[in-house]
């Protein structure tokens, strides 16, 4: 069995002021992660590897944000003063926390009053008459609680509803 040496020299990655302008630039353009890491011409493991070490990464990353951010911000910003309405309504949004009212409050405030609920109840009472029979006329005359209780509607006397007739 054959053994082969293999050399190995560990690869250095350093924060060069050129890298750290690649992560700056690439972070302006709001590129993330593995994306950020490939523009600024490291592998995502050299990037994260090199981020753990250097502060400075983080920092260049961290302003390339704060920037992008910032020239997206004025470029709205300027369009809005411009009279760009849109740009105005994306700014009072997304910055303000602005929503516009989306359904319409409608509050009725009523009281009710007890009297002149009884009095409007007893403008819909139907008034009619009303006789009363001795009780050993009620118990031989069916035809007085006929007459109280008529089987068919007759005008305005008689019941709105009325079970058939059984009989």
């Amino acid at each position: 069995m054959t053994f082969y040496s293999l050399p190995f020299t560990p690869e250095r990655v350093e924060a060069t002021e050129a890298r750290l302008e690649a992560i700056y630039e690439a972070a302006r353009y709001g590129l993330k992660g593995d994306s950020l890491a490939l523009k600024a011409g490291l592998t995502p493991a050299q990037y994260r590897r090199l981020a753990e070490f250097d502060p400075l990464v983080e920092m260049a990353e961290l302003k390339g944000r704060a920037d992008g951010e910032y020239m997206a911000a004025k470029t709205l910003y300027d369009a809005a003063q411009d009279g760009d309405a849109k740009a105005a309504l994306d700014i009072l949004k997304h910055s303000h926390g602005w929503v516009a009212k989306q359904q319409i409050d409608v509050n009725v405030d009523q009281q009710i009053s007890v009297i002149g609920a009884l009095e409007r109840a007893q403008t819909r009472v139907i008034e009619g008459l009303y006789t009363e029979l001795p009780p050993h006329q009620l118990e031989d005359n069916t035809s007085a609680a006929a007459d109280l209780q008529p089987a068919r509607r007759n005008g305005v006397d008689g019941a709105a509803v009325v079970p058939d007739d059984q009989g």
